[in-house]
């Protein structure tokens, strides 16, 4: 009886507990006498990695990880829904125009959640939803922050801030740089304060770095990443205590491990008392390395969140029963949130300059062989990426067609190619050609673009608009392997190849143009008809070899007869202009182009044999085969010097950890040198334009060093592959450029291109540095270039395509141009980086070809060349092809243009970045000056630009300048910024910016490193200026 009753009791305590709801309470804010637990909820879903950006967004390829982005957002807006409190940031906003889209096709749960969360906290940083309540970051992905050029990272990110006021009116204020494998200083001073954010956070550091500041509990640091620009452009920057994952236990997909709170009495393994204690142990350990009583839980890692409730039900939970138990305050959080929080408490904060490169994990695992993975893919991105720049500009000379063709597929291919498993390198090998196919893609539609603008340009009629255009040119993306179809075309007496050479830089520009020919018999005339000198120079077999096999590969076409020449001459263009030439077939060989004149080193005197007919010269030595002597009869520099290459045997994980050479990771396991095994002797080719000097180095190195009578650096192009594989060795191929300076462990490299930053080797500046790895420790990235001096002389090498470079040497500067490996290295991508080029599925290594530039200076006088030559390099001039009957092109067309007032030109420090014109009809406009305080005698000053002469024949009726992403005023963007508090502040030089822009004189200053931006109006718009010759 007394059983029976219990019985009854207990099912009776069953159903009353049962019927009760439990109401968690997760209102809390912020409460000033307690550690607060800010909890931010997020989902780090990259826009391609080892799945493609689509497959990622629609689940498919489950195979390779079960991944579904749409799964996420679905989730998350109904858990958002059930409470008004939850919060939830989200990064890749490349997803967002397919949310977008479903929306407006009137998708009922969309736009129902839509409505309702228009007064909840969903949050959402750099990339985000169509539910967007507060914003972050914003730009199309987040990029990478060593292998993308700042211009790429302005345009991602202006693209992404350009969306979001559009759609939301809102403006990112906090960065989110979670992921990224090391952090520059342009992430922090220009893609951070200049964007009007308060601070930044990220968790990639080098492991010896953060064991040092969690002790001194410098995890949170004022950047200031510019030394010009200083305090006005320093940012909050916060580094997670460990990844961007919760603290151990506290995970809560579908099938994780960690303990749920188990909080209803009637079920086994009731915990609520033990977690809470697991909760506040966790948080008083982060609180004792993090300064202020405010500790931030990033609440979620990668493709978290696909079964939302799954987290925001354990969340609610430890935010109810923590607050409840009282030794901590948890809440739900955003980084804006917790930004502000850090901000009222007047906390002063530890001074950080320079950047955080190179990254290592572990005493074995440098993070810089991604500087140079996948050297042809970064090429290709920097190739886009210039030509991006020249066909918005010709699109605003030739006016917005709503109706297209646009650039606009070029931008957002170029946008998700910064992603930092993109331009890196460490995407997998499907993902990548799904890159290039998106940048193929938007190249065709800008191709189309071009073409017109520069027909509407050139045509007479074009004075009053463009209307029915008849000129068709062409163009040459294959130019750097010799293919040309344009230029490869027999031509019959009276005919002519016509090419306009288009400069997107602001000041004139005289350069050495080279296009391939199947005849010798060929004449070039400029505008004026007036013949110029031109060379001809024979095509390398090796060339003609890799450009039938590369055109059949990726082409699928057979082009019948290879062109025999390379024809070379001398071309000018005006500013943000064009200047016309025609290439024209004579009868006799007296009347053509300069054929090279050809000499071997079996008749060279004195075992050395020279190049260059202008100021430079370049010595070479018989008996090494190698450069040994640089002189500049105008500089008076003469100086020793020798070019090498050699290769690191990549690591193959058997021993050190067992930790590989791969995507990401560089661990050499020692180096070779390659000798010079070829039999042909050094060959030189003279002319009236250039020397050349062709050296086969091996089987699979050629080297072609150019020295252009007009110009005093060094061009050295470069073909190295199919790197052999065959002995089970991977290979990390590098040049060496060494001299006898004294350079004392010195030197120093540029930043995403912009600001060069000092680096000592085998030495860092925020710790004592324990040195494991002297080669690998040492790399950096360069976008622009690298450069070391001593008392007498300073070396800069320029590179074409982002590159890992070091000075592991004194008096030597190396970079890594080409790897090739057989190992994964076991940080996620599960691939070995051995890249393939297969045709009738016959597969060979890839081949690479590229470009570096060197030059010698005296001490003090190298930036000059370096800012002009790294623009001309980053720029190149745009070349169109057309055919013309007879002799009447100048009848039809106008030969010579400028979009400025042809008495103008920018100055020597000032580059214009961005010219183009928006949907609305005004023109966004960026001026960047070039040099760094005190980087130039002369150019290290404040300058000015005239925006009447910039853009004649038009009215400017208004000139508003914004913040860089140009999506709010400027002025207002620094009123409301945060100015964070310093300990012991450094004095520092008055920092020089322009001032305001006066509306009657419309005169643009700018101080050193300053970057302004400006939306421009016009009462109305002329068509572009033509100048004739």
């Amino acid at each position: 009886m007394v059983v029976g009753m219990i019985v009854v009791i207990l099912f009776a305590c069953f159903f009353c507990v049962r019927s009760e709801f439990i109401v968690y309470n997760t209102s809390q804010g912020v409460v000033p006498e307690k550690i607060n637990v800010h909890l931010v909820p997020h989902s780090h879903d990259d826009v391609g990695w080892l799945k493609t950006v689509d497959q990622y967004y629609s689940g498919a390829n489950n195979s390779i990880r079960g991944a579904c982005v749409q799964n996420v957002l679905d989730s998350v807006i109904q858990a958002l829904l059930a409470d008004k409190n939850r919060k939830f940031i989200y990064v890749e906003q490349a997803f967002f125009p397919a949310v977008v889209e479903t929306a407006e096709r009137g998708c009922s749960a969309y736009s129902q959640a839509a409505r309702q969360l228009g007064s909840t906290g969903i949050y959402v940083i750099s990339y985000l939803s169509y539910f967007l309540i507060f914003s972050r970051n914003g730009g199309m992905c987040m990029h990478d922050e060593a292998t993308p050029h700042y211009i790429d990272m302005i345009d991602q990110t202006t693209l992404g801030h350009q969306f979001i006021k559009q759609e939301f009116g809102q403006t990112p204020r906090i960065g989110w740089q979670i992921d990224p494998f090391g952090h520059s200083a342009v992430q922090a001073y220009l893609l951070g304060a200049e964007l009007g954010f308060d601070s930044l956070f990220f968790a990639r550091i080098d492991y010896q770095d953060r064991a040092k500041r969690k002790d001194e509990k410098s995890l949170e640091v004022v950047w200031q990443g510019s030394k010009s620009l200083g305090s006005s452009s320093q940012i909050l920057t916060g580094i997670f205590p460990r990844h961007y994952d919760p603290p151990d236990g506290f995970t809560f997909e579908l099938n994780d491990e960690s303990s749920p709170v188990q909080d209803d009495f009637l079920l086994f393994d009731y915990n609520v008392q033990e977690r809470v204690n697991d909760f506040v142990a966790a948080a008083l350990s982060q609180a004792s390395v993090t300064r202020t009583n405010h500790i931030m839980w990033t609440m979620g890692t990668d493709f978290r969140y696909q079964y939302a409730n799954t987290w925001f039900r354990q969340m609610d939970k430890l935010i109810h029963y923590v607050n409840k138990d009282g030794r901590v305050n948890a809440l739900y959080s955003t980084p804006s949130i917790y930004t502000d929080a850090k901000y009222e408490t007047n906390e002063s904060w530890p001074v950080k300059t320079d950047d955080f490169f190179p990254y290592a994990d572990h005493e074995n695992a440098y993070w810089t062989g991604y500087f140079t993975s996948r050297p042809a893919f970064k090429g290709y991105v920097r190739m886009m990426s210039s030509y991006y720049l020249a066909a918005r500009q010709l699109e605003f000379f030739k006016g917005r067609n709503s109706l297209g063709p646009h650039t606009d597929t070029l931008a957002d291919a170029l946008a998700i190619a910064q992603h930092h498993d993109a331009v890196s390198g460490t995407q997998r090998q499907h993902v990548a050609d799904d890159y290039s196919k998106r940048l193929a893609m938007g190249y065709l539609e800008a191709e189309e673009l071009v073409a017109s603008s520069l027909a509407c340009l050139a045509e007479s009629s074009s004075s009053t608009g463009c209307g029915s255009i008849a000129t068709k040119f062409q163009q040459c993306p294959l130019l750097n392997i010799s293919y040309c179809p344009p230029s490869e075309v027999a031509l019959s007496h009276g005919k002519s190849l016509v090419i306009v050479v288009y400069n997107p830089l602001g000041w004139k520009r005289d350069d050495v143009i080279r296009i391939p020919v199947i005849s010798e018999l060929v004449t070039v005339r400029d505008s004026s008809r007036r013949a110029i000198e031109s060379q001809l120079l024979p095509l390398a077999n090796s060339s003609v070899g890799m450009r039938n096999y590369h055109v059949r590969a990726y082409l699928n076409k057979f082009p019948s007869d290879a062109p025999k020449y390379w024809l070379a001459f001398s071309a000018s263009a005006p500013p943000l202009g064009f200047n016309t030439y025609f290439i024209s077939s004579v009868d006799r060989a007296g009347a053509s182009s300069t054929r090279s004149t050809e000499y071997t080193s079996e008749g060279a005197e004195n075992g050395t044999i020279e190049v260059g007919q202008g100021n430079l010269k370049l010595s070479y030595s018989l008996e090494k085969g190698k450069l040994t002597q640089y002189v500049n009869s105008k500089s008076l520099v003469k100086a020793f010097i020798e070019q090498s290459y050699s290769f690191y045997v990549g690591n193959d994980g058997r021993d050190k950890d067992s930790q590989a050479s791969g995507a990401y990771i560089f661990l050499p396991n020692g180096s070779f040198p390659i000798k010079n095994e070829a039999q042909d002797p050094l060959t030189v080719l003279r002319g009236p334009v250039l020397d050349e000097i062709h050296q086969h180095i091996n089987p699979w190195i050629y080297q072609i060093t150019r020295v252009y009578n007009e110009k005093d650096h060094a061009e050295v192009e470069f073909t190295v592959g199919p790197i052999p594989v065959e002995d089970g060795i991977g290979k990390e191929v590098v040049t060496q450029i060494t001299t006898l300076m004294k350079t004392d462990r010195t030197f120093y490299t540029d930043s995403n291109g912009r600001d060069f930053i000092k680096r000592i080797r085998d030495y860092r500046s925020d710790w004592d540095l324990e040195v494991s790895q002297p080669v690998a420790g040492n790399y950096y990235p360069l976008n622009l270039g690298i450069y070391m001096e001593d008392n007498n002389v300073e070396l800069s090498v320029l590179v074409d395509r982002s590159v890992g470079g070091s000075s592991t040497v004194d008096g030597q500067i190396e970079l890594m141009l080409h790897r090739r490996l057989l190992h994964d290295d076991h940080r996620g991508v599960g691939e070995v980086l051995n890249e393939t080029v297969c045709l009738h599925n016959e597969c060979t290594g890839l081949t690479i070809k590229g470009k570096f530039y060197l030059r010698i200076d005296p001490i003090g006088e190298g930036a000059k060349w370096r800012r002009k030559v790294g623009q001309e390099i980053y720029s190149p001039f745009l070349l169109a092809f057309a055919e013309q009957d007879g002799d009447n092109w100048t009848s039809s067309h106008i030969p010579t243009f400028s979009g400025m007032d042809p008495s103008y030109s920018l100055p020597d420090n000032v580059a214009m970045i961005t010219l183009q014109e928006l949907d609305n009809g005004k023109v966004l406009l960026r001026l960047a000056h070039l040099y760094e305080v005190g980087e130039d005698k002369d150019l290290s000053v404040k300058t000015s630009v005239e925006l009447k002469k910039l853009f004649p024949n038009k009215e400017i009726s208004r000139v508003t300048e914004m913040s860089l992403s140009a999506n709010q005023e400027r002025a207002e963007m620094e009123k409301k910024r945060l100015r964070w508090k310093t300990e012991a502040p450094k004095e520092e030089t008055k920092v020089v910016r322009g001032g305001p822009v006066d509306p009657v004189k419309l005169i643009v200053e700018l101080g050193p490193m300053e970057i302004r931006t400006f939306i421009i109006s016009f009462d109305y718009i002329l068509f572009a200026h033509m100048v004739d010759p």
